[in-house]
């Protein structure tokens, strides 16, 4: 959108060809404001998506997300202490702080969480993950931290308030180039190594026994994919924020689609991508007044995600 008019596609062309002729005012709405948010969410879709499908295939439970493991509410405490601590919206240096220091401190707390959930799960690693105590574990762990970040927003005032319950919800405002180029330095090889983890993942899907007798190195595999699952989603929170539905839906959908146990990564990223860059764009641009894109994946995902335990139910009929 410029000045409540919508940019043609000619003009997005025109912006990638570096025409000369092309407003200024075009080029920048389209190479300086579009672009990097564009990237933004599908950087952070495909990042929660495939560590939503990393946790569910580790787990054999379609709900060990990272939302369930407590690794997005760590982020979001992390978050929330710079912007209440550092007086973020009063500007000078403590803007700044919270500014810089909102990234770092999201993607520890988001580590932090995940950590401590691996470690209090570690003992029963050697032999495989068990499902239900690695899921309980992480609901205290979101829990805790949950209480925490509300806790923290009773000491700010209301605009830093405003401000993390924003992000709380998972936005896309303001992102640029400084936000996206870290972020797609840390996702590039994350996805790739996911991706090269691929024979790892689909034996991890059968019982301890049988993935043994495959040659999969349990007391291994499991955490190394654990590890790599609270990475991407650490990258993903710090890019967009806790992302609603994402990690839980995508990975769902791949299987359906693929007609497979386990999801396709690549597929799952994909999705991931797409759902959440659809989702920014319906919400911010098309709807009457614009809502983060958080919000409106929620609104979206969770009549589709009935609808797929529906279908799921009816194949096993």
């Amino acid at each position: 959108m410029l000045a409540g008019r919508p940019v043609q596609l000619s003009q997005v062309l025109a912006a990638f060809m570096d025409d000369p002729a092309l407003p200024r005012a075009v080029r920048l709405t389209v190479l300086e404001f579009r672009l990097p948010r564009t990237i933004a969410g599908a950087v952070a879709g495909a990042c929660l998506a495939v560590a939503g499908g990393l946790t569910q295939t580790i787990a054999r439970n379609p709900l060990a997300t990272p939302e369930v493991l407590g690794v997005t509410a760590g982020a979001s405490t992390g978050a929330v202490a710079v912007l209440v601590l550092a007086g973020a919206g009063h500007g000078g240096a403590s803007g700044l702080a919270a500014a810089v220091g909102m990234p770092v401190a999201s993607a520890v707390g988001a580590l932090g969480t995940g950590t401590a959930v691996f470690l209090l799960t570690y003992r029963r690693a050697q032999q495989g993950f068990d499902s239900m105590r690695l899921v309980l574990v992480g609901l205290g762990a979101a829990g805790l931290a949950s209480s925490t970040t509300i806790w923290l927003l009773t000491l700010g005032d209301v605009t830093n308030a405003s401000q993390a319950i924003t992000w709380m919800m998972g936005s896309l405002n303001g992102k640029d180039w400084g936000a996206v180029v870290p972020a797609l330095l840390a996702s590039v090889p994350l996805l790739a190594v996911a991706g090269a983890c691929g024979r790892w993942l689909l034996i991890s899907a059968f019982d301890d026994d049988t993935a043994r007798s495959l040659g999969l190195p349990l007391g291994r595999s499991r955490p190394l994919l654990l590890v790599l699952a609270v990475l991407l989603a650490a990258v993903g929170t710090v890019l967009a924020g806790p992302v609603a539905f994402v990690a839980l839906l995508c990975p769902l959908a791949a299987r359906f689609a693929g007609r497979t146990v386990v999801p396709s990564l690549g597929l799952t990223a994909l999705l991931g991508a797409a759902f959440v860059v659809l989702s920014d764009l319906i919400a911010g641009f098309l709807l009457p007044h614009a809502l983060p894109v958080g919000v409106f994946t929620t609104v979206l995902g969770a009549p589709v995600l009935i609808a797929l335990v529906f279908r799921s139910q009816k194949r096993t009929i």
